[in-house]
């Protein structure tokens, strides 16, 4: 990192940001938030530089979306190719190779040997609006489960899906019907008060109760899932959760939808955290990081769900946006030249390590979890209470912004600390930037 490194609050933000930012309080909503006060002239790797010329390690990653790096060559590379080619033609109306080769990439990249089929949209909330639509087509039923502490994203179906009251849903309602909540295996704080092993994975099998006695399985199409939760605080549920949950859904031919949005594209280590669980799910959305940058999601899923819409019943103007293709194709060459599944298990051992340690010097960490480079913290105020401690949580974030390192907090309590770096973050970068999280912890549990 160059000497320009923001290091202490008077860096930020500076001057260029600050007369960036008076022109968005007259154009842009304040619904629109931003976690850093700066503005972004340049980005490479894992690092970002604001238009004052200050420097900063990322470990949000624009929320996974760059698990490769910012500006990854043959990213860009593929995108200037697409852009001389065509920019858009709607596959709806005329189609294009990019798609169907990605799709056909997609296919294999998910797990399970049976035929697949995908689709691509805009957004990681346009995927799961579809996932919804399809498996409610293909069952034949209408009502939906999904697990407390979720995040599917911020449209009308996929708010309701999602846990988080603020700032997610307060005051949006009313949301969609016919959607049902079950704890989620948050094994820190066990709704069913709980240890694991011991508790035979109640949360899981507590789903044939459920049905027993709240919902009708002739009544209900889906149930989605994040395999790690990512707004809810990077929750990593025991590794056969999936497996009996998967199980009870095909007894009573509830489709399951795996929501790999965040975990997706070798965050969790494997091309997807689906592997590690060892399930093979009806269906699989996906976003973020699979297109480095370029806005494109995708639906994947057993051909015979997939195909339970008729022509014309799914899609949109810009699904499957030819620059998305082209870059999505990129990214997953890239993944395979570059062993980006080696380099994420590497970075995800060296960042479990860290907090490990931390978690052992520091009674602010109440808990540490994670999964491949998908890494996180929990704070509380007492270790015995395990009570939430949001405002020690905002004060660490802003010493670690101060000096130079972009991290963003999660958690149904706004309590957990996440890392989403790069997964092929240089050891000197990743170390530089723990570094400086655990000063800024330090530093608070003197307080």
């Amino acid at each position: 990192m160059n000497n320009k490194t923001a290091n202490s609050a008077s860096h930020q933000p500076g001057p260029g940001s600050r007369e960036l930012q008076k022109m968005r309080e007259k154009n842009v909503p304040a619904g629109i938030s931003s976690v850093m006060p700066v503005y972004v002239k340049e980005t490479r790797g894992s690092l970002v530089i604001d238009v004052d010329n200050n420097e900063y390690l990322d470990f949000a990653g624009g929320i996974g979306v760059v698990n490769f790096g910012h500006n990854h060559p043959a990213v860009i590379e593929a995108i200037k190719k697409q852009a001389d080619q065509y920019l858009h033609t709607c596959f709806m109306v005329a189609a294009y190779e990019p798609y169907v080769r990605l799709a056909g990439r997609l296919n294999e990249f998910t797990p399970g040997a049976f035929p697949k089929k995908t689709a691509f949209f805009n957004s990681g909330a346009e995927a799961v609006e579809n996932s919804i639509k399809l498996a409610r087509r293909y069952t034949k039923k209408t009502a939906v489960i999904a697990l407390e502490a979720a995040f599917h994203g911020r449209t009308l179906m996929a708010m309701s899906l999602t846990s988080k009251v603020r700032p997610y849903k307060y005051g949006f309602g009313p949301f969609a019907p016919e959607i049902y909540k079950i704890p989620a295996a948050y094994c820190y704080r066990c709704r069913f008060g709980l240890t694991y092993p011991d508790c035979e994975l109640h949360c899981a099998r507590y789903l044939e109760q459920f049905l027993a006695v709240e919902c009708s399985p002739d009544n209900v199409a889906a149930l989605i899932a994040e395999p790690v939760q990512g707004e809810g605080g990077f929750i990593v549920p025991p590794q056969d959760y999936f497996k009996v949950l998967h199980e009870i859904c095909r007894r009573h031919g509830i489709v399951l939808i795996m929501d790999e949005i965040q975990t997706g594209f070798y965050r969790t280590g494997g091309p997807l955290a689906s592997f590690y669980y060892e399930v093979e799910p009806e269906m699989i959305t996906m976003a973020k990081s699979l297109a480095g940058g370029v806005p494109i999601s995708a639906l994947t899923g057993k051909a015979e769900v997939m195909d339970a819409a008729g022509p014309g019943e799914i899609g949109g103007t810009y699904g499957g946006n030819p620059l998305g293709c082209a870059a999505g194709l990129a990214v997953l060459d890239a993944a395979e030249k570059e062993q980006i599944g080696k380099k994420a298990e590497e970075t995800g051992a060296a960042a479990s390590n860290r907090l490990q340690e931390m978690k052992e010097k520091y009674s602010l960490i109440g808990d540490w979890r994670g999964l491949g480079a998908m890494q996180a913290i929990e704070l509380v105020k007492d270790e015995s209470t395990r009570q939430p401690a949001p405002e020690a949580t905002k004060a660490i974030v802003k010493r670690c912004h101060e000096r130079g390192l972009i991290i963003i907090t999660a958690g149904i309590f706004s309590n957990v600390i996440r890392l989403l770096m790069p997964v092929n973050t240089p050891p000197d970068q990743l170390n530089r930037g723990l570094d400086i999280l655990e000063e800024a912890i330090s530093e608070e549990e003197k307080l």
